[in-house]
């Protein structure tokens, strides 16, 4: 296991001129849209030209299965197509452009040729309305021209490099946006999926293995490709089931659009808010991997549409509830996230969850923050927490952590939480704009996957003999072990 984990080692991707490209491509929209909005117009943009050039190869005999039959049956056309969508009208991009004077109307017979999955996307994204603009503001066929020379087919771009492309626009497009919301970059992912692998996950190179993942809050998809690649990589004949949810409907069509490419099952990615509904009920996750918003408000008058409604009757379903360990102040719903993978996990899960130090950190020994931590250890749930660098993500340089979560801890881990200080592994990266980002360095993800693997000790604390914490901890961890130490012994 140890050695096939170390082999995946993911080489840089260099995807500057692409997204330079595209980049350029929003400086057509001036005069017709402000700045902070160019993304609502290039983002869709760039997954319709993703669309279609992934359907290229098989587009023509697509044609001409409906022109055959109009009536032909979807699913027998995902044959035709190689994937579950397909597009049956004969325009594409380029085509639109050699009809100048009829572009706008055009532009939208093109985009009803695709298929249901697909229209669901391009609504979520309201793109005829861009349409409309842009055809008024006088730009369309300028930005059309532009993305009809773009080469985003999968042999040049699978989804994690796709991914690396939505990421750097959203980081331009989106910089004010609130913590903790879109991307988590690939090295962090990597560094969460190795860690699940860490542990207790010997039996996944078996042939044919089924494995599930679920992102409760999983934006464009990022988590649950690089998951699903990094599985691949360690058992190609394993069948990797992915389930997400999210609420923004842009991140939702991005991470859709590319579940769709990935052939994989798309009832499984829903577009839903995890604080009111859990979308698989009866479907327990061998691994969970999120990014839950940081500081995001699940009651009061910030908090979403119904949403403390939802919460707070789940709550009163009692031990059995998603959240019966207590409910945190209404302010910030991570400690919320943390009950509901612990809710999805099969006996033999792993869960890891990027928080920030508010979970750990805020609220008195009597708060509902305090029991929901006093549950985690006195369940033996908590496994590991790991420190991470700041400046890892695009619009926040808080402190970090990913939460290590199981419900099924090895015989030398029982009883212990192992602390991690990583908050040196990383590199100066310059992403945008000359803004430096720090970047995990790959070679030293290993060790710390390592260190898990092989419990080097003494950066631990012994839940049931609250006496003993490591003088060895990061300042951070320290201060938060402490702090939960305090609370157990209450």
């Amino acid at each position: 296991m140890e050695k096939t984990i170390a082999t995946w080692d993911e080489q840089p991707i260099d995807i500057t001129s692409e997204a330079n490209f595209i980049w350029g491509i929003a400086k057509k929209l001036r005069g017709t849209y402000l700045p902070d909005k160019y993304g609502d117009v290039i983002i869709p943009m760039t997954i319709i030209r993703r669309f279609e050039s992934v359907l290229k190869p098989t587009k023509d005999k697509v044609i001409a299965q409906f022109e055959a039959m109009p009536t032909y049956p979807a699913r027998a056309m995902y044959k035709i197509s190689g994937y579950q969508f397909y597009n049956t009208s004969k325009f594409d991009l380029a085509e639109l452009c050699n009809d100048p004077d009829n572009i706008a109307a055009n532009f939208k017979a093109y985009l009803n040729g695709f298929s249901a999955d697909v229209q669901e996307i391009l609504q979520n994204l309201d793109i005829e309305s861009h349409i409309n603009k842009m055809d008024k503001g006088g730009c369309l066929y300028s930005v059309v021209k532009a993305f009809s020379e773009l080469d985003l087919s999968v042999e040049k771009f699978d989804s994690i490099k796709m991914g690396y492309i939505f990421e750097n626009l959203i980081a331009r497009f989106y910089q004010n946006v609130e913590a903790g919301q879109f991307y988590t970059g690939r090295d962090i992912i990597r560094l969460c999926v190795s860690l699940l692998l860490a542990e207790g996950s010997d039996d996944i190179t078996e042939e044919n293995k089924v494995i599930t993942v679920l992102d409760q809050a999983c934006g464009t998809g990022g988590m649950l490709s690089t998951a699903y690649s990094y599985l691949k990589n360690i058992n190609p004949t394993a069948n990797v089931h992915l389930f997400g949810q999210e609420l923004m409907g842009q991140s939702y069509a991005i991470g859709l659009a590319e579940m769709l490419i990935k052939n994989q099952n798309i009832d499984n990615f829903r577009h839903a808010d995890t604080l009111q509904v859990d979308c698989f009920p009866n479907q327990k996750m061998r691994y969970i991997l999120e990014n839950p918003p940081f500081g995001t408000p699940w009651g009061g008058d910030d908090a979403k549409k119904d949403q403390e409604e939802a919460v707070k009757e789940e709550y009163l379903k009692g031990e059995n509830s998603r959240w019966g360990a207590g409910l945190p102040k209404s302010n910030d719903s991570q400690l919320l996230f943390v009950q509901s993978a612990l809710n999805k996990l099969e006996k033999n899960g792993r869960a890891a969850i990027i928080e920030n130090g508010s979970p750990l950190f805020t609220g008195g020994t009597s708060s509902g923050e305090s029991q929901v931590r006093r549950w985690l250890l006195e369940n033996d749930y908590l496994d590991a927490i790991v420190a991470l660098p700041t400046d890892l993500f695009y619009n926040t340089s808080l402190a970090t952590y990913i939460w290590i979560l199981t419900k099924d801890k090895s015989q030398k881990r029982k009883g212990k939480v192992q602390f991690i200080d990583a908050t040196n592994i990383y590199e100066n990266h310059l992403v945008i704009r000359n803004v430096n980002f720090h970047q995990l360095t790959e070679k030293r993800l290993r060790n710390y996957t390592l260190t898990i693997r092989k419990m080097s000790f003494p950066k631990f604390m012994i839940t049931q003999n609250l006496s003993i914490v490591s003088t060895q901890l990061c300042n951070r961890c320290s201060g938060a072990m402490l702090l939960m130490t305090s609370e157990l012994k209450q």
